[in-house]
């Protein structure tokens, strides 16, 4: 048997060794940079180190699944799928981790996502099944770059924000806000109010989908002219 040969089998083969171990730690790591860059280059805080490090733990959890019982069989009772189990759970810690949670709004959660699928393709690693894990990156990348783009071109001219109002009196009403909206194309998803009674104001948060050619100086000079206004912000998440 040829040097290439005892390579191709230790890589290949169902019992854990070190050859095959080493080839399927380096096989996650690149796999996990590769979708840890993609999520770095969208300005997310878990980008190729932290990735590569899940994928690689992924694929060494397994990888000692795999060894503890075939090792021990004989001396104790032995489940491969103990120690994978609980890399699903443990997972989930650092998922909730990369999720950025404010008021009425929630980031990280694509993140999130990228963090527990790479941590099941280092396990796939870790079992040996190659192809299918190079496939399941390329699928992620698919999802988290190809996939964008056609959410991009459904929603082209159109954004999501929150106009926040403080007015100097109590509102019963924001039937006038809606007409406002209504003259400028604007549609109302949502609308939360704050009501402080003592010092007598409302502090109104609409969540609209506007144009990108919205004249927000028109729209709030016709805002202000509803109720004495003391403040209308534009902004990216709910304040109360």
């Amino acid at each position: 048997m040829t040097l290439f040969e005892e390579i191709y089998y230790a890589v290949n083969s169902i019992e854990v060794n070190t050859i095959g171990a080493i080839y399927k730690l380096v096989l996650s790591m690149l796999l996990g940079a590769v979708v840890g860059y993609e999520r770095k280059r969208k300005g997310q805080t878990a980008g190729v180190r932290t990735f590569s490090l899940i994928s690689m733990g992924a694929t060494l959890a397994m990888l000692l699944s795999i060894y503890v019982p075939q090792v021990y069989m004989g001396l104790k009772n032995g489940d491969p799928g103990r120690i994978a189990a609980q890399i699903i759970t443990g997972i989930g810690f650092l998922g909730a981790g990369a999720i950025i949670q404010m008021k009425g709004s929630v980031r990280g959660l694509t993140t999130a996502a990228g963090v527990w699928m790479i941590a099941i393709i280092g396990m796939t690693v870790g079992l040996g099944l190659y192809l299918l894990s190079i496939v399941a990156c390329g699928l992620i990348l698919f999802v988290l770059v190809q996939l964008e783009r056609i959410e991009q071109q459904v929603s082209r001219g159109s954004e999501s924000r929150i106009i926040r109002i403080r007015t100097a009196d109590i509102l019963t009403e924001i039937s006038d806000y809606k007409a406002v909206l209504r003259r400028h194309n604007i549609h109302l998803n949502n609308f939360f109010v704050d009501y402080d009674y003592e010092n007598n104001e409302t502090r109104l948060n609409l969540i609209v989908l506007v144009r990108e050619t919205t004249d927000y100086i028109k729209l709030f000079s016709q805002f202000e002219k509803l109720h004495p206004t003391k403040s209308i912000t534009l902004a990216n998440q709910l304040s109360f």
